[in-house]
C-alpha cells in the first residue's frame, strides 16, 4: 500500500489538500475521482517528485476528437485508433497520457472509465459524452460532435484574446505615459518655481505624486503585487466569489453581454449532451458547471430540483431570470414540438454568433474608458505645469 499526497479542487472550485492510501497510481486516481475532486498536483509521500497533471486545452481536445472520429468512421477499432493518436502527440506529457489510455483500453477497460482515471487532464463534459457514446454504440458520431464543440470553444477563446490585444496595449501605453510624465516631465517644470509655496494646489498634488514615484516607487510595486494576490485569495472565498460572479452577470452594460456569451456556451453544451441520450437532469448539471460561474451554479440547483419534480425546462429556466426571454421561448417551442435537441443546436449556432458580437462590444466599452483615462491624466499634467510654463515665459519677456 502506498500513500499519496495531493492538491485538488472540489466542485465549488475550493482548493483541497490531503493524503490517500492506494495500491498504486491508478487506484489513487480512481479514489480521487470517487471523491468528486479535480486533481491538480500529487506525489507519493516517500517521494520528493511532484507530478503535475497535464490539462489538455481546447485546441488539443478538438484535434484528438476529430482524429478519433475520422478513424472510427473509417472502420478502425478503438484500440488501433488510440494507438495511432498516441503516436501523433507532439508533447511527451500528452503522449504519456494517451499511452496509458491505450494500455488500459487494450486490457479491456472501457474508454470512458480510462478517461476518468485522467479526470484532471480531460474535462468532465468529454468523459460524460464518451460514456454516452459507448452506451449508444455511436462513439464515432459523439467524437465528431466533441470535435465541433471544442473547435467552437477554441474559436471563441481566440476571439476574446484577439479582441483584448488592443486594450491591453492601450493600458500598457497609459501606464508608461503616466510614469514618464510624472518622473521626467513634471520635475523639470516643478524646478521652475523658486518658492514651492507659490505652486497651485493641483501642481502641489502632482509634485507629491512625482516625488513618490521617484523616491518610493518600490512601495507602489508592493501595493500592486499585494492587491493582485489579495484579490486572487479573496476570489477563492465562496461568499466573495459568489458576489463577484453575480456582479459579472448582473452588472450594468457588461452583464447582458456576458450572459450572451454564457448562453451560447450553455446552449451548445446542453445540445451536445441531450442529443447524446444523457438524462436531462445530468445535462443541466454539467451544462451549468461548464460556465464556471458560482452564481449561475447556485441558480441551477433550483432548476435541477424543479425538473426532477416534473417542471418543464423552459419554466424552470425562466424563473432563474438569467437568460433573455427569446432563449426560454425557443426552449418552450422545442419542448412542445418534441424537437428540443435540434432546436437547441440551432439556438446554439445563433448565440455563438451573438457571443462574438458581445465580445467586440465589451472591448468597445473598455477602449474609450482607457482613452478618457489617458486624456484626463495628460490634461491634469498640462494644467499643473501651465503656471510654471507661463511664469517662465513672462520672465523671458521681462528680460
Amino acid at each position: 500500500m502506498k500513500s499519496f499526497s495531493y492538491v485538488a479542487q472540489d466542485a465549488r472550485n475550493n482548493q483541497v489538500k490531503g493524503k490517500i492510501n492506494a495500491e498504486d497510481e491508478q487506484d489513487f486516481l480512481k479514489k480521487i475521482k470517487e471523491k468528486g475532486l479535480f486533481l491538480k498536483d500529487y506525489k507519493e509521500s516517500d517521494s520528493s517528485e511532484s507530478k503535475s497533471l497535464y490539462k489538455f486545452n481546447t485546441k488539443e481536445l478538438a484535434f484528438c476528437c476529430r482524429q478519433l472520429s475520422a478513424m472510427l468512421t473509417s472502420g478502425l477499432t478503438l484500440v488501433k485508433a488510440i494507438d495511432i493518436l498516441c503516436k501523433e502527440q507532439e508533447g511527451e506529457k500528452q503522449r504519456a497520457i494517451w499511452l496509458d489510455i491505450y494500455e488500459n483500453v487494450q486490457k479491456g477497460e472501457s474508454f470512458s472509465n480510462t478517461l476518468e482515471m485522467h479526470a484532471g487532464s480531460f474535462p468532465e463534459f468529454m468523459i460524460s459524452m464518451v460514456g454516452a457514446g459507448e452506451s449508444s454504440g455511436s462513439l464515432d458520431i459523439i467524437m465528431q460532435r466533441m470535435s465541433d464543440h471544442y473547435t467552437k470553444e477554441n474559436k471563441l477563446k481566440n476571439t476574446v484574446k484577439s479582441a483584448m490585444i488592443y486594450p491591453i496595449i492601450l493600458l500598457v501605453l497609459c501606464v508608461v505615459i503616466v510614469i514618464f510624465l510624472f518622473t521626467f516631465i513634471m520635475p523639470t517644470f516643478i524646478g521652475m518655481y523658486e518658492d514651492p509655496s507659490t505652486m497651485p494646489f493641483l501642481t502641489k498634488c502632482m509634485a507629491a505624486i512625482s516625488d513618490f514615484l521617484k523616491t518610493k516607487w518600490y512601495l507602489l510595486v508592493i501595493i500592486v503585487v499585494g492587491l493582485f494576490f489579495g484579490i486572487r485569495y479573496a476570489l477563492k472565498m465562496p461568499n466573495v466569489r459568489y458576489k463577484f460572479d453575480r456582479l459579472l452577470v448582473k452588472g450594468p452594460g457588461w452583464g447582458p453581454l456576458i450572459m450572451k456569451i454564457y448562453t451560447g456556451r450553455f446552449a451548445r453544451t446542453l445540445s451536445s449532451l441531450y442529443s447524446s441520450g444523457i438524462p436531462m437532469v445530468e445535462c443541466l448539471e454539467k451544462a451549468s458547471s461548464i460556465l464556471g460561474n458560482r452564481y449561475v451554479d447556485e441558480r441551477f440547483i433550483d432548476v435541477v430540483d424543479e425538473v426532477k419534480q416534473g417542471e418543464t425546462l423552459s419554466g424552470a429556466i425562466t424563473r432563474t431570470e438569467l437568460f433573455e426571454p427569446m432563449f426560454t421561448s425557443v426552449i418552450y417551442v422545442g419542448e412542445e414540438a418534441g424537437a428540443l435537441d435540434s432546436i437547441l443546436e440551432k439556438t446554439a449556432d445563433y448565440y455563438e454568433d451573438e457571443s462574438e458580437a458581445a465580445v467586440q462590444r465589451l472591448v468597445g466599452i473598455i477602449e474609450p474608458v482607457l482613452l478618457i483615462f489617458m486624456g484626463l491624466i495628460i490634461g491634469m499634467v498640462v494644467v499643473g505645469i501651465y503656471p510654471a510654463l507661463y511664469g517662465s515665459f513672462e520672465s523671458i519677456e521681462n528680460e
